[in-house]
């Protein structure tokens, strides 16, 4: 069978594909909602295709495919098949310095923003993240630096002023003088901000961008509106990672055709169990006593890992079960230990609550 009727018999289910050479080498490895759909794409409108599609498929002469129940089931593989295959193709997951983090070292004169590639905190160097995109994290502190005017060009007080200065972008700092108080509170802000205690940081800047909107500086407004979005991006992440690490046990239900369920029983970012059920309209109790069961079973109180950061390792699988829990396309329950008690029946009953909501 040649390339092209291989895809066209490809179903619509969502599924993982595996991209692969003369050679029979993995490429590339990919999820979709629909396998053919998304296959197809890649033989398809080639004007549209970025360079390292167009490059991809002049060496693509084979692929494997694995179906799965849900989409969520394709994003939970294709992540864990490329940390393990490593593909050419996928510049994500593939080097430990695709996780970058976001330090404050709060020890120097004049505190400073550093990129690390290692999550090495002390008393005097706070670390944020692991973030994903180092892109991402220079352009929001560089629109915080400018809209706050902490862009200072010199790394400590020199009693004379900086370029940055002269532009408007630096609030006097290295001049001295009150100028240092006023830069420090910026930071300590930023500080709350990165920590979500305080997100007046970011409701300021959307001031900014609306005033400059009003006085028809349409230029400055596009910046501040890109500038906002990065910095929104930056407390994204970190909600990923503070709901992953208070967040140990949770189960979720997603309801598909033909009256199937399809239930996880998740730990941090590990999923322990996963069930495709069929039921009818008077087994919905007996779902809710398997799952229950299964719960009990997988979900240990006393294997309880809360105090542990979120690591590079665990950051991926850690937004891809976020988004999903945030979707419209499963309904879930966060099982805190008490729950587990096999005296308790406080468990049961949500499941039965959580369950009975599909009828």
């Amino acid at each position: 069978m040649n390339l092209q009727e291989k895809v066209k018999n490809l179903p619509l289910s969502p599924g993982v594909y595996l991209m692969k050479d003369s050679k029979g080498q993995i490429l590339y490895v990919g999820k979709a909602k629909s396998l053919k759909k998304r296959v197809q794409s890649y033989f398809q409108n080639s004007k549209g295709h970025s360079p390292k599609v167009k490059k991809l498929v002049t060496h693509l002469k084979d692929f494997d495919y694995i179906l799965t129940d849900t989409e969520f089931d394709a994003f939970m593989l294709e992540c864990h098949l490329i940390k393990e295959i490593k593909p050419m193709y996928n510049r994500m997951m593939k080097s430990p310095q695709s996780f970058i983090y976001l330090a404050i070292n709060v020890n120097k004169q004049l505190p400073s923003f550093e990129i690390s590639y290692e999550p090495t905190e002390s008393e005097n160097r706070l670390l944020f993240g692991p973030f994903t995109s180092r892109g991402t994290v220079e352009r929001a502190i560089t629109g915080i630096k400018e809209c706050f005017k902490i862009n200072c060009g010199h790394s400590s007080i020199k009693n004379s002023a900086c370029l940055n200065y002269s532009l408007g972008t630096c609030n006097g700092v290295c001049l001295g003088g009150s100028a240092i108080d006023e830069y420090n509170l910026v930071i300590d802000r930023v500080i709350r901000f990165l920590s979500r205690t305080d997100i007046n940081l970011l409701e300021e800047m959307e001031a900014m961008m609306l005033v400059a909107s009003e006085q028809f500086d349409f230029e400055a407004a596009a910046k501040y509106r890109d500038w906002i979005d990065m910095v929104k991006s930056l407390l994204n992440k970190e909600k990923v990672i503070e709901f992953t690490e208070e967040n140990n046990h949770i189960i979720t239900i997603e309801k598909l055709e033909n009256n199937q369920f399809k239930y996880f029983l998740i730990n941090r970012t590990q999923i322990l169990h996963s069930e495709l059920v069929q039921i009818d309209d008077n087994s919905f109790d007996q779902l809710a006593d398997q799952i229950h069961s299964n719960a009990l079973t997988n979900f240990k109180s006393d294997n309880d890992p809360s105090s542990l950061d979120v690591s590079r390792d665990e950051i991926d699988e850690a937004q891809i079960i976020y988004s999903y829990l945030k979707s419209n396309n499963c309904k879930y329950l966060i099982v805190p230990k008490r729950w587990l008690s096999p005296k308790s029946t406080k468990l049961q009953k949500e499941l039965q609550t959580l369950i009975n909501s599909f009828k």
